[in-house]
């Protein structure tokens, strides 16, 4: 690629995070309904004539940025696949937010989302894509397991597991908003390390708990 194409894309992708970035900043102030074009422009430092040059209107704001967190997903998936065990690929998945810049911000976004999802069909269409690509890569990281052939308390199947994982994890983002000051980052992590082991003792048979404990 020349020089000229690559100045040419690398603005554009800037721009898009840029306005995405500002995009959750609004959406967790006044959360997605209340929130406004007009608002996303001016927490982002721009025009609305541009916002709209990228983004038709706020579903496609929101599609964009669930795209990213697909890939994002994907990535860490591809990560805990090369954890020695299960158990340990439970813990990348369990802790890879506890350094983000803001989580609690994202898990503030991420409930409002699914607030809106409630309500909105093309929302709610939104979320389930992202949720079946992160349960569907998870079920597959289970089943590939020995742990999952040899040791799944109460002969459940790796869906199974998997959506009792989710279910855990999902209610971690809860228990995140409502914290009532902000957690360090070594704090959130062995915060979140406990509810994994607790959980692995819960879906696994005890005879594995004292390699994990």
């Amino acid at each position: 690629m020349s020089d000229s194409a690559t100045s040419t894309v690398e603005p554009s992708l800037d721009r898009r995070v840029q306005i995405l970035d500002a995009a959750i900043a609004c959406f967790v102030k006044h959360g997605f309904h209340q929130t406004s074009m007009h608002d996303i422009s001016t927490e982002a430092g721009i025009s609305v004539g541009l916002i709209y040059r990228y983004f038709a209107n706020k579903e496609a704001v929101i599609a964009a940025m669930a795209d990213r967190h697909k890939k994002h997903i994907q990535e860490l998936l591809e990560q805990a696949a090369q954890a020695p065990t299960l158990f340990e690929a439970l813990e990348i998945l369990f802790t890879a937010h506890c350094c983000d810049e803001s989580p609690k911000v994202q898990s503030m976004f991420v409930v409002d989302l699914y607030s809106q999802a409630s309500r909105n069909p093309q929302i709610a269409d939104i979320v389930r894509d992202v949720l079946t690509t992160a349960m569907d890569g998870l079920t597959e990281l289970i089943a590939q397991s020995p742990e999952a052939k040899t040791q799944a308390a109460h002969g459940l199947k790796p869906n199974e597991l998997s959506e009792l994982i989710f279910a855990v994890a999902r209610g971690m983002l809860m228990f995140d908003i409502l914290q009532p000051q902000e957690m360090t980052a070594a704090e959130r992590r062995t915060r979140q390390l406990a509810v994994t082991r607790r959980l692995w003792r819960l879906l696994f048979k005890i005879e594995s708990e004292s390699a994990y404990a």
